[in-house]
């Protein structure tokens, strides 16, 4: 008796695991509000060395080094992610035995796509602030080779998730799909900002035809954004722009993933059973960021849900294969002639509800949306966007900058760049 209440004791307090990873989330997040972003990271990592530190670790430390100006400290960070070589693109059989038995926070935090092409975006910007020309041009090439790949596996994803529905799981596939419908997403994986800034970046080093590629890309991604399209213009005319400032604004927060739980009755040798499973759901900011002369360029959340409606639908259908055994299990043992049957019946439904948990981590310190201003540098004094600074910052009167402002409820992070 003992066990049972030493197993029913450990298995319960494992069902808040979610509830624990999402206050983690949730302090990180403001304190980045706070503009405390390396002690917030810190504390989300338990001042790990980045050597030790799990894949979302790595990018909060990054991004907190980078919004604190220490490029050197956000881009060791993010190399180290690097370095591991995180397969974004594709599924580990050993983790999906480790969800498949114990839920979605039973494994290392798998980074998206999206995250990935976000480590290049920041990346860029810290060889920017460091003023290393040649890594830019570096990891530009590569981000845009791991877009590419993206691409492909994303179609591939959509494609394998429409192959796995069987008359069992049809109508929770169905539910998800409609649900899905409702929130808004790219046709396949994007980051605007990303092509935006290397084609600003090629067009005021001279590289006319490498800025003309981008900038064209871009254009596609954010047909409505006539500032690109101008700059698309200078590069098809092989002429640098003079005395532009290019400013990137970043406002709000991505979302933050809540838990949920769905259950769908399913026919069985055993009768009618009606299993439950937890699922992942977005829990959207609302940044009303008005900028006067600013231009939308990336919406994140469409893009964070773009990769997430297939994500969440290939979870939810390993999450149902994995509770629809466990409850036949269950009645299996529950209608057993062992005298033990109620209690193995108690023990493997705690089992059950223990390890039923959806992956509700995400890297919820991204903006909501970008926006971008193109101005006259001369202009810059006179453009009313003081208010968007919030404090007394130096700007330029002549010359090509790029300008970062974060606008997360804190004052205004403020980076400016020569190029």
């Amino acid at each position: 008796m003992f066990r049972l209440v030493f197993a029913f004791i450990a298995l319960v307090a494992l069902n808040g695991c979610a509830a624990i990873a999402t206050g983690e989330l949730t302090d990180l997040r403001n304190g980045f509000a706070n503009n405390n972003f390396v002690a917030a990271a810190e504390q989300y990592s338990s001042g790990a060395d980045i050597k030790s530190q799990d894949s979302l670790q790595l990018m909060m430390t990054g991004l907190a080094n980078f919004q604190d100006k220490n490029y050197k400290a956000s881009d060791d960070a993010f190399e180290e992610f690097n370095r591991r070589k995180y397969d974004t693109t594709g599924g580990s059989i050993l983790r999906e035995t480790k969800m498949f038995l114990g839920g979605g926070l039973a494994a290392e935090y798998k980074p998206s796509m999206m995250d990935s092409l976000f480590v290049s975006y920041y990346q860029i910007w810290d060889a920017i602030g460091e003023n290393r020309r040649d890594d830019v041009r570096v990891i530009i090439n590569q981000s845009y080779a791991r877009q590419q790949d993206m691409s492909r596996a994303y179609a591939d994803m959509v494609e394998k998730n429409q192959s796995r529905i069987t008359d069992e799981n049809k109508e929770l596939f169905d539910t998800l799909q409609k649900q899905n419908a409702t929130w808004g997403a790219y046709r396949d994986i994007m980051n605007p900002a990303l092509m935006y800034l290397s084609g600003i970046w090629f067009l005021n080093a001279g590289d006319y035809m490498d800025a003309e590629t981008y900038l064209k890309r871009a254009v596609g991604m954010a047909p409505k954004n006539s500032f690109i399209a101008t700059d698309l213009k200078l590069a098809e005319k092989k002429s640098k722009p003079n005395n532009t400032t290019w400013i990137f604004i970043e406002s709000g927060f991505a979302p933050m993933l809540r838990e949920e739980t769905i259950s769908l009755p399913v026919i069985t040798g055993n009768g009618v059973i009606v299993p439950a499973i937890a699922i992942a759901e977005p829990v959207f900011g609302n940044s009303k960021v008005s900028v006067p002369g600013a231009q939308d360029l990336a919406d994140v959340n469409a893009m964070f849900m773009t990769e997430f409606n297939e994500y969440r639908i290939n979870d939810a259908l390993r999450a149902w294969g994995s509770a629809v055994s466990r409850t036949v299990a269950q009645v299996a043992a529950h209608n057993s002639d062992s005298p033990y049957a109620d209690l193995i019946g108690l023990a493997s439904t705690l089992f059950s509800i223990s390890t039923t948990n959806a992956e509700v981590r995400s890297w919820v310190t991204l903006p909501e949306k970008i926006q971008v201003i193109r101005l006259n540098t001369a202009n810059l004094i006179d453009s009313k966007l003081g208010a968007i600074f919030g404090q007394d910052v130096k700007l330029p009167k002549s010359g090509n900058y790029l300008i970062y402002v974060r606008l997360m409820g804190g004052t205004p992070v403020v980076h400016i760049f020569k190029i």
